[in-house]
């Protein structure tokens, strides 16, 4: 028969520039979408933006992707986590571009407050029903918009070389999404998880999609948009249209601006160089036989729009071609479809999932005692031939070792040289072969002087000499091990310690309630001015050893240190309920240390009625924030979002030796009884408070637990606070 075949083929960065101004002590820039910024003297506070700069791409390029990183870009867009839905909803609702009814804009930002840790919570789902409950919300128009702001604000690094690595184009991207998205799920060993099947049409793109979640598939709807502008530059009109009897079904139709020119580029004809041209493009023509091709490509066949075997290669041919005149041409009679799940037989379903790697495995047939090939599975690749109105199956045998190719009967002659799999399989056994080394080399060393393996003295005692050497120099790696751990433990969280010594990536992650602690000492450049650096150096040192003391004992993280900026937050590095109470004491110490510290000329760091000698202020502010770990050689972990703004903008506008309270850390604070509060005036709230942020900004005077005597010393107050919450300390 002839040939069925022929040679013809078918970024949200916001950078505000007001944030260069201030003293040359304000070293980082944060992100804020419509306000002035002070700025901040924390280099590790930054915006999510700055892992794009010069430093961060070299960071990114040295970091190799794998199938975790495209297993996380598929899963923002099939299952997107409730950290990063957080993110785009509190940055759209800043924006106000979507006009919603006050009530509605308040149900959504509780759920912001409330955002449970809990596996089986949901997030989207429950703004998805806040929305359809409303019925003046257009809950498309708000989903579309999120959407692109989930891609604005996840997409970065590793996850947006992730994205950019499926294609060159939006058409590239959704035809090759379908077939990675299978693996995927193939890995996860999930047969309930999100399905895409991409259909390019002369007029658009069509998508299908199924999910048990509307919420997530009117989500794509932006999200494709939001992919197609910042990782193509193109603009694509997205419209979704669900199915009416099936609500799990839901179909796309995209059309990029630059749809036509994909096209053409996807068509064969025209990457074929202008320096030569198929003399013909009839499949009659083609410069190779059937037998030669069968020959090439033992494990391929061809079938017709029945589904009806017209060509075998020479492997298919071996296994069963003597049973096909007694048993039909039938597909389904030797083969079984394992991958993609669900597929239906038929010519069309099968051409809609021709961007899905399939797997198919050959069962035996009715009426055949010996079968030695049953089970074996076979996966390739789903081809039209468009010249003959057929399919094209172009495959290899899925094997894990020479075991399970000689046991179906085959060889590794059977396995054509250009294909892979002959390397798998030799490599895979070499490695056996030496683990297999490594297990007798092992059992040696461990046998008994009194073995019945009679091996000459000399061997014997350079096997022990050999041992002794192992076991000594796994001891010196295990202590050194264990000083390396240590010092993680002295930088980072320990939950990010430990990820960061066995080697994984660390995501940046969302913490919905974390109170910031922001000091500065007021006169450090006057004081810089009068004395040598390294007095200065002494006298920093004296003063944040307390504060270091101060942290282990409140249990809370010490975030950083640039100059006499001071920062600490708490509900980072452990889940707490009283993250606030624990920061107003740590703020509370700090002033009293600070009035009792000395300066380098042996004065009290004070304010005196003549002159400004050294004197803390402090602010403090809870809201959520983003925590992750940047750099590589020297990696810090750094907090990032509007609410770490605030939080130094609080200690701006704090006064010496004060600590000024946020309106969100004083809802925190008065829920346990103690703390000393003094209103202040509305007017000394900072720029860029959230409308949605009622009251005003307090000053802490002081803590009183109620079981001690008021003539107690702040610490005893402190001390029997803590130890009622079991936080351990000794003070």
């Amino acid at each position: 028969m002839a040939c069925p075949f022929s040679s013809r083929r078918f970024k949200l960065t916001h950078r505000d520039d007001s944030s260069r101004e201030g003293d040359h002590r304000r070293l980082a820039r944060i992100r804020q979408d419509e306000r002035d910024i002070d700025v901040l003297r924390q280099s590790s506070v930054q915006i999510t933006s700055s892992l794009l700069g010069e430093d961060g791409d070299d960071l990114e390029n040295t970091q190799t992707l794998n199938l975790k990183h495209l297993r996380a870009a598929v899963t923002l867009l099939t299952n997107p986590s409730n950290e990063v839905v957080a993110m785009a909803l509190e940055a759209l609702l800043n924006k106000h571009e979507v006009p919603l009814p006050t009530s509605t804009t308040s149900s959504l930002e509780k759920l912001l407050s409330n955002v449970e840790e809990e596996e089986n919570y949901n997030l989207l789902e429950d703004i998805y029903e806040t929305l359809n409950y409303d019925c003046d919300v257009d809950v498309n128009a708000f989903f579309d918009h999120l959407g692109q702001e989930l891609i604005a604000w996840a997409c970065v690094g590793l996850l947006e070389r992730a994205f950019r690595c499926l294609g060159n184009d939006l058409t590239a991207f959704l035809t090759t999404l379908d077939g990675v998205n299978d693996v995927v799920q193939h890995q996860s060993g999930s047969d309930t998880e999100a399905e895409f099947v991409c259909i390019a049409t002369p007029e658009a793109l069509e998508l299908h999609f199924t999910t048990d979640h509307p919420s997530i598939a009117y989500l794509l709807v932006g999200s494709l948009k939001g992919i197609a502008r910042q990782f193509y530059s193109d603009k694509a009109d997205v419209y979704i249209l669900p199915d009416p009897y099936n609500t799990k079904f839901f179909r796309y139709r995209i059309t990029p601006e630059r749809y036509s020119e994909q096209l053409g580029v996807d068509d064969d004809c025209d990457v074929v160089s202008s320096t030569f041209r198929p003399l013909s493009t009839a499949a009659t023509d083609l410069r190779m036989g059937v037998a030669s091709f069968c020959k090439a490509f033992p494990w391929h066949f061809v079938v017709d729009r029945q589904l009806e075997l017209v060509q075998l290669g020479v492997g298919f041919m071996k296994i069963f071609g003597h049973h096909l005149n007694r048993l039909g041409r039938g597909i389904s009679t030797y083969f079984v479809f394992t991958r993609p799940h669900g597929v239906t037989l038929t010519f069309h379903e099968i051409l809609k999932r021709a961007n899905t790697p399939f797997i198919l495995t050959l069962q035996r047939p009715h009426d055949v005692d010996k079968y030695p090939a049953e089970g074996l599975e076979m996966k390739g690749q789903m081809v039209h031939c468009p010249e003959s109105d057929s399919i094209l199956f172009v495959s290899s045998p899925f094997l894990n070792g020479l075991e399970g190719l000689t046991g179906r009967g085959l060889f590794i002659s059977d396995i054509p040289l250009h294909d892979a799999t002959r390397d798998v399989i030799l490599v895979g056994e070499q490695a056996r072969a030496q683990n297999n080394t490594q297990f007798v080399a092992f059992n040696i060393i461990e046998t008994d002087r009194c073995s019945v393996l009679s091996y000459p003295d000399g061997l014997r005692r350079r096997m022990d000499k050999l041992k002794s050497s192992i076991e000594e120099a796994n001891l010196a790696v295990d202590a050194e091990r264990e000083k390396n751990v240590s010092l993680l433990h002295l930088i980072f969280p320990p939950d990010i310690a430990k990820r960061l010594w066995l080697g994984e990536t660390i995501e940046a992650k969302t913490y919905p309630d974390v109170t910031m602690l922001f000091s500065d000492i007021v006169g450090f450049t006057s004081i810089c001015a009068t004395t040598t650096p390294m007095m200065v150096i002494n006298m920093l040192q004296n003063l944040y050893e307390q504060f270091d003391l101060y942290c282990g004992q409140l249990d809370v993280y010490k975030v950083e240190t640039i100059g006499d900026a001071y920062c600490v937050a708490c509900g980072l590095h452990r889940n707490t309920n009283t993250h606030a109470q624990q920061i107003a004491w740590m703020g509370l110490k700090m002033i009293q240390t600070c009035s009792h510290h000395l300066t380098h000329e042996g004065k009290p760091i004070k304010i005196t009625r003549l002159q400004i000698r050294f004197v803390m202020r402090i602010g403090i502010h809870t809201g959520m924030v983003l925590a992750g770990v940047v750099g590589k050689k020297m990696p810090r972990y750094c907090l990032f979002g509007h609410n770490v703004t605030l939080a130094n903008k609080f200690e701006s506008t704090s006064e010496p030796l004060r600590v000024n309270v946020s309106p969100t850390t004083y809802l925190c604070l008065i829920q346990k009884s103690g703390f000393i509060l003094e209103p202040r005036t509305k007017d000394n709230l900072p720029k860029g408070m959230p409308a949605s942020v009622s009251g005003t900004c307090y000053f802490l005077n002081g803590y009183q637990h109620s079981s001690v005597n008021a003539s107690e010393s702040l610490d005893v107050h402190i001390q029997a606070a803590i130890t009622e919450l079991g936080i351990s300390s000794n003070m």
